[in-house]
Order: C-alpha cells, then sequence, then structure tokens
C-alpha cells in the first residue's frame, strides 16, 4: 500500500485548511437542510444547526445514536433504514420521502438524501445525509389536490343541473308549448276569419316562446359537450350558433396539454357568456377567440370589435354575466379581466391552470 500523502505546507497548506475551515463552518450554519454524517453502522457522528432546528435535538444528546431513532415505527418494524443504508451502499446514494419524528415525537415529512462515503481504497467510510423538512409543501400540494377534488365535483354538479333543467325544459316546457300552438292552429280553422289574426298573434308568440326555450335548453347543455374536446365544442358552438347571429369569427388553439373535462368545461361557459354578452351589447361585427398554454395553464382572449361597451364600467360588479365569469375563473385558481376601448372593441381575457388529470381514485 502507497504511504499517506504529505500534506501541503505554507501558503498552499493555508489556503486549503481555511477552505476547509469556511467550508465546515457553511455547513454547520445552514438551517433550512439538517446535514450530517453516519458512520459505517449508521451511527450519528456530526450534527449541524438544520438538523437540530429541524429534529429538535442539540448534537450533544444525539451524537453516538443510530439514525432510525427517526424513522416511525411502521418504518423500523419493515427495517427501512437499514435498507436505505444498503441501497445507498449499492447504488451510492438514495433519495427518499416519507414520515420522519422529531424529539418530541411529532411527525413531519422529509425529504432525505444518504450518500456512501468510500475512501480512495473503496472501503467504506460512512454516509452523509441532508435531510429538508417538507411538511408545509405537502399540506400545499394536498390542499391542492383537494381543491381541486372539490372543483371537480362543482363543475360536474353544475353541469348536471344544467343538464336536468335543459331536459325538463325540453321534454316538458317545449312540449307543453308545440301543443298549444297545434291546438291553436286547430282552433284557428274553427273560428271565423274575424278573430285569425288575434289567433295569429298568438300563435307567432307561442312560435317565439318555443324558439327562445329550446335555445335557452341549448345554452344549458350543449349537444356533444361531454363527448368532445374542448377544441371540437368552441368550433361547434362558434359555427352552430355564433355566426347565425351575423358574426364573423376567427378561432385558434395552441394547447400543449389537452384539460381535463372540468377545465374544458369552465373555459368552454365562460366563452358562452363572453360571446353572448357580444351578441347583446357590443354591436360587432366580428369576433375573434384564442386558447393557448400559458404559465402552466390556459389563456383564453375573447375579442370583439365593436363599439367598446359590451359592459358598462360602473355595471360590471352587478352584471350576472360578468359575475359568472368572474367567479369560473376564480373558482379553477385563475383570473379573469376585461378591457374596452371606445369604438374599437372588447376583450375578455382569463387564465386557469391546466394541471394533469387526477388519478381515478383521487378524482372520485
Amino acid at each position: 500500500m502507497n504511504p499517506p500523502p504529505t500534506p501541503p505546507t505554507g501558503a498552499v497548506g493555508n489556503l486549503i485548511q481555511q477552505s476547509e475551515t469556511a467550508f465546515t463552518l457553511l455547513v454547520q450554519g445552514v438551517l433550512d437542510y439538517g446535514i450530517f454524517m453516519l458512520d459505517a453502522g449508521g451511527h450519528i457522528v456530526s450534527w449541524n444547526a438544520g438538523a437540530a432546528r429541524i429534529k429538535g435535538y442539540r448534537a450533544e444528546e444525539i451524537t453516538g445514536k443510530h439514525f432510525s431513532i427517526f424513522y416511525p415505527p411502521e418504518d423500523i418494524a419493515t427495517r427501512k433504514p437499514q435498507r436505505e443504508l444498503e441501497i445507498a451502499i449499492a447504488e451510492g446514494r438514495l433519495e427518499d420521502e416519507g414520515w420522519r419524528l422529531r424529539k418530541d415525537g411529532s411527525r413531519f415529512w422529509a425529504n432525505v438524501v444518504i450518500t456512501a462515503l468510500f475512501d480512495d481504497d473503496g472501503v467504506l467510510r460512512g454516509f452523509g445525509k441532508v435531510t429538508r423538512d417538507m411538511t408545509e409543501r405537502r399540506n400545499a400540494e394536498l390542499a391542492l389536490s383537494q381543491r381541486r377534488r372539490l372543483f371537480g365535483h362543482l363543475v360536474r354538479a353544475q353541469e348536471l343541473e344544467r343538464r336536468r333543467i335543459a331536459w325538463a325544459v325540453h321534454d316538458d316546457s317545449i312540449q307543453t308549448m308545440a301543443a298549444v300552438g297545434v291546438r291553436l292552429q286547430l282552433l284557428a280553422e274553427q273560428l271565423p276569419p274575424v278573430h285569425a289574426a288575434e289567433l295569429a298573434q298568438l300563435n307567432a308568440s307561442v312560435t317565439d316562446a318555443v324558439t327562445r326555450l329550446r335555445t335557452l335548453s341549448f345554452r344549458l347543455h350543449p349537444p356533444g359537450i361531454d363527448q368532445h374536446g374542448l377544441a371540437e365544442s368552441v368550433a361547434g358552438h362558434l359555427e352552430d350558433v355564433v355566426h347565425p347571429w351575423g358574426l364573423t369569427s376567427s378561432f385558434s388553439y395552441r394547447v400543449v396539454r389537452e384539460p381535463t373535462s372540468e377545465t374544458a368545461v369552465t373555459i368552454f361557459r365562460i366563452i358562452q357568456e363572453a360571446l353572448l354578452n357580444v351578441r347583446k351589447h357590443a354591436d360587432a361585427q366580428r369576433v375573434e377567440l384564442h386558447i393557448a398554454s400559458a404559465d402552466d395553464g390556459l389563456l383564453t382572449q375573447v375579442i370583439d370589435d365593436g363599439n367598446g361597451k359590451a359592459i358598462a364600467p360602473h355595471a360590471v360588479h352587478e352584471h350576472l354575466g360578468i359575475m359568472e365569469m368572474r367567479e369560473r375563473a376564480e373558482t379553477a385558481g385563475g383570473w379573469w379581466s376585461m378591457n374596452s376601448r371606445p369604438e374599437s372593441g372588447t376583450t375578455v381575457e382569463f387564465w386557469v391552470p391546466n394541471p394533469p388529470a387526477l388519478p381515478p381514485g383521487d378524482a372520485a
């Protein structure tokens, strides 16, 4: 075996010693990470300020104890601490997330990295262990997941109620009004001509009411929205509904990841309301619709070339359609805005997050 190298002396030696001292001070002073060393058997041989803050032990209390003291009983029963060291030895390092114990017995969610340390001859000298308390991040992720589940339940409940009302309108109200129209026509054949104009006016009112109810039924639950993707549903709405209003349109769709069903429905409903406002208030000839991926979500713009009076500024917080659009976007975790330019049109813009679909078990 070669003799150990002679330690550097002079200026080089002083520089190395200063660097080692600075590095030691850095490791010891880090508060956000627990950084400590284990011997080859898994016993603690060093302890920094971050480890003391996270785990609650002072250095003199914990030095010499086996690191399995940080693991909950269920992990001890399955020999998880030993298995982690074995994996670190075999693969050089191990990264894991799971529950760990503080001195007071409370649990925290930890991200742990264990690195096996070998000397120049390949002999195991111990382990370096870095621990970070991820409890707040995990709680935030769980809260976000719960919010997404609640959002999904809300959207599905809203759509189910819309479908129920649409069916009721179609199967009850429209059929009843259509029957009234038929009876008016039969009555017109039996009454003297002097009453023809009045009956014709009544029949026209009934026909108009049926048309309005069918429009309402379609708005409540457009056919195919459950089966088709967002792009096809929006394009179909423009073709079947918006173009008959006399508006020309353009539609661009640049999406990296297709939205979940709940997100697609939210976007569609906001677009639907925005286009209806264009028809009612903007006196526009053309509307542009853009949907694109942005900032881990979907950014949608509805732009018209109208009079810039889609909604009077003082009525924004009172108009039900405006409130519905804003609330839908914010409930989804996004934002909504509307900007009008006199005689130059109005832009409705909103963004909603577009997270990956939850696993089937989590979506329930």
